[in-house]
């Protein structure tokens, strides 16, 4: 089975410069706009299903995606961001100036915010809810469109050779799984 782990475009929130996480906002004119160029660079792929996170920034994109490609879409709580705890939502420069050790904390990803997630119990989540995905059909090519998190820890626990940097907006991993995982390409859409 091939597993593309799509991230979503260009959200109100980093316009505004806010933490994410749970924070629930849309997706830009632009984020909108390259939803639909990647969904025309996704037709040759051959894709038979979409699965996305719950948030709306992540719900928008695929909706856009599948607009054009027209498949089977389901929407599967776990496949969130992190909880960043109290960080979800707020500006960037606001935390700097309310929480200064938090915000430096916060860039070891090992590390829990304050009322946030864990990191072994995201990385439970996210792994739980890809096995249950892929456990639960019999599709050669999915999509799986999410957050950028919960893609780069993906990348991180199965072929531990590193972290990706930035996947950016509409950024896709590809992955095929039989016995194992392999990787094959990491591919950036648009900047």
């Amino acid at each position: 089975m091939k597993i593309l782990l799509i991230r979503h475009g260009e959200s109100t929130g980093d316009i505004e410069n806010r933490y994410g996480g749970t924070y629930d906002d849309h997706l830009t004119d632009k984020g909108k706009s390259d939803a639909a160029i990647t969904a025309e660079k996704l037709i040759s792929k051959q894709i038979e299903a979409i699965y996305c996170s719950p948030k709306i920034r992540a719900k928008e994109a695929a909706q856009i995606i599948n607009s054009k490609l027209n498949l089977p879409f389901n929407v599967i709580e776990g496949l969130e961001e992190r909880d960043y705890g109290i960080l979800n939502g707020i500006d960037k420069d606001e935390a700097k100036q309310k929480y200064p050790e938090i915000v430096e904390q916060h860039k070891n990803i090992y590390n829990t915010d304050p009322e946030g997630e864990s990191y072994e119990d995201f990385k439970k989540r996210i792994l739980t809810t890809l096995t249950n995905i892929i456990g639960n059909n019999n599709y050669k090519t999915i999509a799986i469109i999410t957050h950028g998190g919960p893609i780069k820890l993906i990348y991180r626990v199965l072929f531990q050779t590193g972290e990706l940097e930035n996947v950016g907006d509409y950024g896709i991993l590809e992955l095929e799984k039989d016995k194992v995982y392999k990787f094959i390409s990491l591919t950036k859409l648009h900047n």
